[in-house]
């Protein structure tokens, strides 16, 4: 009866430990997931091994929520800056365009014509106009039609793009079959846009990965790296603001217009905390 008892005693005992450090381990999860939210980062994935069906339920819907509010903080972001964007596109206009039309006059005039005065009119006329066309584009190219949505086999795609770029060495690992929801003309300009900012880093090549699908969410995640300048630490997280560029001869146009674009279709374009092995940057493209 005596040795019952022990027994009894011992079987409670260890399951008294693991329960406490079972209870352990959610307290360390629940203050690492305390921790992301306080930093803005909602990427976290906390890892349901070793949990009750209760438990696992519960953590799978919050990491699946985290993953929803950083989608929905991106596309407000995206969407704010359109609607800035559109406010200073629509006063530079209105600010430029009487500039060039009085310095075009006066570049017209008898009086004006071989004296002093028309080098330095020349020169506020031509910076106008280079200001007008270059808001004119971008307005032009920031009102996207809306996406057309269709499978689109991606490494058909990327094969394709790979040949409009020649001049780099592409390393495209993704299965034939694999297809994305996506509209194709956007995805193609992303696309696009991504190996002309990796040529302009001087990079000589591109490495295209297909991520490990994660098993508690319908999406793809593509890893698009290149081997050109790395980008300095205080421009990363302004990387996708409009206007903002790394380049002397850069618009900032092409990174947020991709980012916009990949929104539209669902889905969202980030740059990589860590570039993929062999690449010094490397952006992160998610399809729903």
């Amino acid at each position: 009866m005596t040795w019952g008892y022990l027994l009894l005693a011992a079987i409670c005992l260890v399951l008294l430990t693991a329960f406490v450090r079972h209870q352990r381990r959610l307290r360390m999860q629940a203050m690492m997931m305390r921790e992301a939210i306080r930093n803005r980062d909602f990427t976290f994935r906390i890892s349901t091994h070793g949990m009750f069906s209760g438990e696992r339920a519960m953590q799978e819907t919050l990491n699946q929520l985290g993953e929803t509010i950083r989608r929905q903080m991106n596309q407000q972001e995206v969407e704010s800056w359109e609607r800035l964007t559109r406010v200073l596109t629509h006063e530079m206009m209105n600010a430029t365009a009487p500039i060039t039309s009085i310095s075009r006059s006066l570049l017209n005039r008898e009086d004006v014509r071989g004296t002093p005065l028309e080098d330095g009119i020349r020169a506020i006329f031509e910076t106008s106009q280079h200001m007008s066309d270059f808001v004119a584009n971008y307005r032009k190219m920031s009102e996207l039609e809306k996406p057309r949505m269709g499978d689109v086999p991606l490494r058909a795609m990327m094969d394709d793009v790979s040949k409009a770029y020649p001049q780099l060495q592409w390393e495209i690992d993704i299965l034939p079959e694999l297809t994305v929801r996506a509209d194709a003309g956007m995805l193609r300009q992303v696309l696009m846009n991504l190996a002309k900012n990796a040529i302009e880093a001087q990079a000589r090549k591109m490495t295209v990965v297909l991520m490990e699908r994660r098993p508690d969410a319908e999406s793809v995640r593509l890893c698009i790296g290149n081997d050109g300048l790395p980008i300095p630490a205080e421009a990363r997280r302004s990387l996708f603001v409009p206007f903002f560029t790394t380049k002397r001869s850069g618009s900032g146009i092409g990174l947020s217009l991709s980012r916009r674009m990949m929104v539209q279709q669902g889905g969202m374009l980030d740059l990589a905390d860590t570039p993929h092995p062999g690449c010094h940057v490397a952006f992160i493209l998610s399809f729903a």
